[in-house]
C-alpha cells in the first residue's frame, strides 16, 4: 500500500489536484482512497458530484462510537473511496483534532483491511503545520509528502514552512518529502522560484500543471476534470503527474 500526503496553502488547488490524481490512478486499475484532512470537508466533493458526506468528526460528536465504517465512507468517481475528517464549529475547537480523530477511527473501524486500497491519498491543509495537521506525515500513515505550490510569494512561503516541518520530523521516522507540484498561476519567474525552492530543500519538481479554464468549468458541473474532459490535454497533465508521483513512491531509498 502506497501512502501519500499532499500539503499546500489553502486555495492553491490542492484538493482539485489530489482528486484528479486519485482518478488518474484509479484509471490504471488501482484501488484508491482519498482522505480529506481539512475542516471545510470539501476535498472529495467533485468526485461525488457535490453529494454531502458525513464527516468523521460529525459522526463522533453526534453518535460517539455508535456508527459503522460505511457511515463515514462514500464511493466517488472511478471507484475512489472518499472520507472527510471534518472539523469543529469555527472558533469552538482545534481543527487538527478532527484529523487525529478521523485517522484513529479509520484504523479502529478497519478501513484499510475492508477496502484494501493500493494507494491512500491524504489531502491536508498546509496553512498550519502543527498538532493534528502533522498527523498524516507521522509514522504509520503517509510514507511520502508532496507539496502543491505556485510561484506566488505566499504559496512559496507556505511550501517552505511545510518543507521545514518535514525536515524537522525526519529523525522521528516520519514521511519524507517526495517533491513539489507546481500548479501554475502564471506569475513572473514562476518556474525559477519553484525550482529554487526545490533546490533549497534538496528535492525536485515532480510535476507541473497548467492554469486551465477547463478545471473551473468542470467544477461548475460538480465534476473533476478527468470526468468532464477526459480527452483534454489538461487531463493528460494529471495522468502524467500521477505517474510521476507513483514513480517517486516506488523508488527504493
Amino acid at each position: 500500500m502506497i501512502k501519500i500526503a499532499v500539503y499546500g496553502k489553502g486555495g492553491i488547488g490542492k484538493s482539485t489536484t489530489v482528486s484528479n490524481v486519485a482518478a488518474a490512478l484509479a484509471e490504471k486499475g488501482l484501488k484508491v482512497m482519498q482522505i480529506g484532512c481539512d475542516p471545510k470537508a470539501d476535498s472529495t466533493m467533485q468526485l461525488r458530484h457535490g453529494e454531502a458526506v458525513p464527516t468523521v468528526l460529525e459522526l463522533v460528536n453526534q453518535r460517539k462510537n455508535d456508527f459503522e465504517l460505511e457511515d463515514m465512507v462514500r464511493i466517488g468517481f472511478g471507484g475512489v473511496v472518499c472520507v472527510e475528517a471534518g472539523g469543529p464549529t469555527p472558533g469552538m475547537g482545534c481543527a487538527g483534532r478532527g484529523i487525529i480523530t478521523a485517522l484513529e477511527k479509520l484504523k479502529e473501524k478497519g478501513a484499510y483491511e475492508v477496502y484494501q486500497p493500493d494507494v491512500v491519498l491524504y489531502d491536508v491543509l498546509g496553512d498550519v503545520v502543527c498538532g493534528g495537521f502533522t498527523m498524516p506525515m507521522r509514522k504509520g500513515y503517509a510514507d511520502k509528502v508532496f507539496i502543491v505550490t505556485s510561484g506566488e510569494n505566499m504559496s512559496i512561503h507556505a511550501a517552505a514552512n511545510i518543507a521545514m516541518a518535514i525536515d524537522n520530523f525526519k529523525n522521528r521516522g516520519y514521511a519524507s518529502l517526495g517533491g513539489l507540484i507546481l500548479n501554475r498561476r502564471n506569475v513572473k519567474r514562476e518556474d525559477e522560484k519553484v525550482a529554487e525552492l526545490a533546490h533549497d530543500f534538496k528535492t525536485s519538481v515532480v510535476g507541473t500543471l497548467s492554469r486551465s479554464e477547463q478545471v473551473l468549468l468542470a467544477e461548475e458541473q460538480q465534476q473533476i476534470l478527468l470526468e468532464a474532459f477526459p480527452d483534454s490535454e489538461m487531463a493528460d497533465e494529471y495522468r502524467k503527474l500521477a505517474e510521476q508521483i507513483l514513480a517517486v513512491c516506488e523508488e527504493r531509498e
